[in-house]
């Protein structure tokens, strides 16, 4: 088996990590994808931290070191026995036996926090909504799901802050995708900045926009170095299939993928479905299906800019 295809999805916590990788691990299936949350490499339990006046964000309460070992593990296709971190009641359980898969979804606060540890992704995915929205959320999952009374959550988002801002957001210099969601006036309707950077091929879908772009619509524009897709949240949903089709066309070799429906969301208890999550999710899958059908071809994955083009052994895939 070639080795597993490596994404990276940090972000402060709220932020929408496990949403967004959850879409994509329903349409890849937990046979040919594997989850790996660096949360549970966390240090201390929610109760040590407390005593010892720390955060789960710095970076030395958490095991980064064999956080690393377990990626580099993972990659060569070796099985891993990682540690477990319970959010529900914040302590550390036994250990799980972990298998790599064909893809392999690393999610949590510091993935990029070291030069050994941004190599080990071949996609790189930072999450950077307004923190206004982004305390919302966090709101409402930890008193929802993780056991947290109100008080509690908006205390330690204030003993969070100086950790965040001086070792989670910096990390956003290394994404190759910068996703930016704004809250609309429905929880569904999330308007939506993504930075595409230059480090990664993205799919060419320049020709579905306008020149200077729709008065108040979906947009891309070039900006230095890199491209920004907006995508309003009450984007047509005609037009957001439009654009979902143009990238699906793009790696036609896994069209029988397209069974699962993205773009779903809970927020608290409750479901919803995001066009620009929905869009956001296509173009990070566009990535990882390139990026394994370059290693069954045994061709070396790329973060150089180019077109790409399926040829003759899209069937490497199946």
């Amino acid at each position: 088996m070639a080795r597993p295809i490596v994404l990276g999805v940090v972000g402060d916590s709220g932020a929408g990590k496990t949403t967004l990788t959850r879409g994509l691990l329903r349409v890849l299936g937990l046979d040919h994808a594997t989850r790996l949350n660096a949360d549970d490499y966390h240090r201390y339990e929610r109760r040590q931290r407390a005593e010892l006046g720390v955060t789960p964000l710095h970076p030395d309460s958490n095991h980064l070191d064999i956080l690393t070992q377990h990626l580099v593990h993972l990659r060569r296709g070796e099985p891993v026995l990682k540690p477990v971190y319970d959010h529900r009641d914040g302590t550390l359980r036994p250990p799980a036996y972990v298998r790599p898969s064909r893809f392999l979804f690393v999610e949590g606060l510091l993935g990029y926090h070291t030069e050994t540890l941004r190599t080990a992704h071949d996609v790189r995915v930072f999450l950077d909504p307004p923190e206004e929205l982004r305390r919302a959320w966090k709101l409402k999952r930890d008193c929802t799901r993780r056991n947290y009374t109100t008080d509690e959550v908006l205390a330690e988002l204030d003993r969070r802050e100086h950790d965040a801002d001086e070792f989670i957001r910096p990390q956003r210099q290394h994404a190759d995708i910068l996703v930016s969601f704004r809250q609309g006036s429905h929880p569904a309707q999330l308007d939506a900045d993504v930075v595409l950077r230059d480090g990664l091929p993205h799919p060419d879908i320049s020709e579905l926009f306008p020149p200077l772009g729709p008065a108040a619509g979906p947009s891309l524009v070039r900006r230095s170095d890199d491209l920004v897709l907006r995508i309003p949240g009450d984007v047509d949903p005609g037009y957001a299939t439009e654009l979902e089709e143009n990238v699906w066309a793009r790696m036609s070799f896994a069209n029988h993928l397209r069974v699962r429906r993205l773009g779903e969301l809970t927020v608290g208890t409750d479901l919803y479905r995001s066009e620009s999550l929905a869009l956001v999710q296509v173009l990070i899958l566009y990535h990882l299906m390139w990026g394994h059908l370059d290693q069954a071809a045994g061709r070396a994955t790329t973060r150089a800019p180019g077109r790409r083009t399926s040829g003759d052994d899209s069937a490497l895939f199946l």
